[in-house]
C-alpha cells in the first residue's frame, strides 16, 4: 500500500513538473500587429523613396542615384502599399503560412533586397540603419 501511495504521490509531482510555453513563439505575430503593420505599410511606405535614394546614393554614386534609387524606392513603395493594403483588408485571417507573419522577406537574408517588418523611420533614430551614421 505504501508504495502505491508513493507511486501517485510520485507521478503527481512529476505531473506538475511539465512545463507549459506561456509565451510561444507565434504570439510575438498576431492579428492586432499584422493591422497596424498593414497601416503603416499604406500610410508610410513611400518613405522607401527616399530611403532607396539615400542608399543607392551612398553605394552607388550620383549618377545612379537618379535613376536607378528613384525606380527602386518606388518599386518598394508600391510593394509595401499592396502588402499593406492585403495585410489590412485581412488582418483577422492567419492566411501566410497559418500565421500572421509578415509577407515581404525580411531584412536580414538579403543583406542589400530584403524588407523590414515596417517602413523606414526618415530623420529619426531607429534600429534600422536607414539614416543615421555613426
Amino acid at each position: 500500500m505504501r508504495w502505491l501511495f508513493a507511486l501517485v504521490l510520485g507521478l503527481a509531482c512529476a505531473g506538475s513538473l511539465l512545463g507549459d510555453i506561456q509565451d510561444p513563439p507565434a504570439t510575438k505575430y498576431g492579428p492586432s500587429r499584422k493591422l497596424g503593420r498593414g497601416l503603416s505599410n499604406i500610410f508610410f511606405g513611400w518613405s522607401e523613396v527616399p530611403a532607396a535614394i539615400a542608399k543607392v546614393n551612398e553605394q552607388e554614386g550620383n549618377s545612379a542615384t537618379a535613376s536607378y534609387g528613384l525606380l527602386r524606392g518606388a518599386d518598394r513603395a508600391f510593394a509595401r502599399f499592396g502588402v499593406g493594403l492585403y495585410e489590412a483588408i485581412l488582418w483577422p485571417l492567419p492566411l501566410y503560412r497559418g500565421s500572421y507573419c509578415p509577407i515581404l522577406c525580411g531584412d536580414t537574408h538579403w543583406v542589400h533586397h530584403g524588407y523590414s517588418e515596417f517602413p523606414p523611420e526618415l530623420g529619426n533614430e531607429s534600429k534600422y540603419p536607414y539614416v543615421r551614421e555613426y
